[in-house]
This record gives structure tokens, C-alpha cells and sequence, in this order.
């Protein structure tokens, strides 16, 4: 959607998007009577061009979504309407959003708990997570790649705690990380600490 620049009178300028020169049949000389309804109108368009960008650029939940455009300028009224627009093009859909993630820490080999943050930091609903979280599978296989590229010496106590503190901040659980170990036939003695 273009923006065309309208110069007004008394030398002030303004961007509008063509849509709101459209609504209002703008033309070269025309007098503007309600100039807060133009900016106004122009602003809702605003908030709905940025959050499409937005929305297909990242997955997002409605209320992060709302949140960004107000961050980026828009009025809270203005980012209530761009979010309630997208969903009702279904662009915007906290449960599918849900699944994106959950799906993409999967492939990213995280844990449960990474997941559950992924989550939480991108303003999913947590009535929305057990249904997105449901089946997880286990990431036993990706802790044991994950060990395997840490440890080049499984003997040295300080490359096992940095393997295992590797895994952990990817959200794997101490003891799916001490079966992985075990799995690759390393010992921790670090269990007291974890």
C-alpha cells in the first residue's frame, strides 16, 4: 500500500496511506474540515500495515502482537483494531502460534521447559500451552548430539559440568541430561549440584 505525501496550506506536510486518501476523496485544493478524523483514519491504517508486517515476519500472539505496534507508535486503540482485523482474516491465531513454537523448540532440540519459555515470552495464553505442549516428544537423541559436540574428553570433570550446563539452559531436565550421559557412557558427579 503506497503513502502519498499532502502538503497543505500553511506549508505543513503529513504521509497518508493511498487508502485513507481514497476514504476521503483528498484532491489537490480541497479544503479538510476534520483534520483529527484524517489523522485518525490514517493512523488505523498505520497500525494495520505494521502489524502485517509484523505477522509475517514472526510468529506472534495477539497480545505480543498488540503490544509491538504500541511500542512502535500506534495508540492502544489503534492496536486493538490492526489485531482484531488480522484475526478476523485469521492471520493471527494465538492456538496456531502456540503450535509454531512449540514445534520450532522441537526442531531446535529444546526441552520441555525451554519450550514452556518460548511460551511464556511470546504472551501465549497458558490455557492455550497444554494443548500445544501435548505429545512433546523425548529429546533424548538431541541431548546426545548436544553432549557429543560439547565433550571431546568425556573423562574431564570440566567439559561434563559445561555439557550438562549446556543442556540444561536448552530446558532438558537433570535426569533426561544424566540418562543422555549414561546413554554415551559418561558418569556425573555432579548430581548434589543440580
Amino acid at each position: 500500500m503506497g503513502r502519498y505525501l499532502v502538503k497543505f496550506s500553511d506549508g505543513s506536510h503529513m504521509k497518508l496511506y493511498r487508502q485513507t486518501v481514497e476514504d476521503f476523496r483528498l484532491y489537490p485544493g480541497m479544503e479538510i474540515e476534520d483534520l483529527d478524523a484524517l489523522r485518525e483514519r490514517d493512523g488505523t491504517y498505520s497500525a494495520k500495515m505494521r502489524a502485517v508486517r509484523i505477522v509475517s515476519a514472526a510468529a506472534v500472539s495477539k497480545r505480543d502482537l498488540e503490544n509491538r505496534l504500541v511500542r512502535k507508535g500506534e495508540t492502544e486503540e489503534q492496536a486493538k483494531e490492526a489485531v482484531r482485523w488480522l484475526s478476523e482474516l485469521n492471520l493471527v491465531d494465538d492456538r496456531q502460534t502456540a503450535k509454531q513454537i512449540v514445534a520450532q523448540c522441537v526442531r531446535k532440540g529444546y526441552g520441555l521447559s525451554r519450550a514452556k519459555q518460548a511460551l511464556y515470552e511470546k504472551q501465549i495464553p497458558k490455557q492455550l500451552w497444554e494443548e500445544a505442549l501435548e505429545g512433546y516428544p523425548d529429546q533424548t537423541d538431541a541431548i546426545v548430539r548436544l553432549l557429543q559436540q560439547k565433550l571431546r574428553d568425556p573423562g574431564d570433570p570440566k567439559q561434563v559440568r559445561r555439557a550438562i550446563d549446556a543442556a540444561l539452559r536448552r530446558g532438558h531436565s537433570y535426569g533426561d541430561v544424566k540418562r543422555a550421559l549414561e546413554q554415551i557412557g559418561t558418569e556425573s558427579d555432579f548430581e548434589e549440584e543440580y
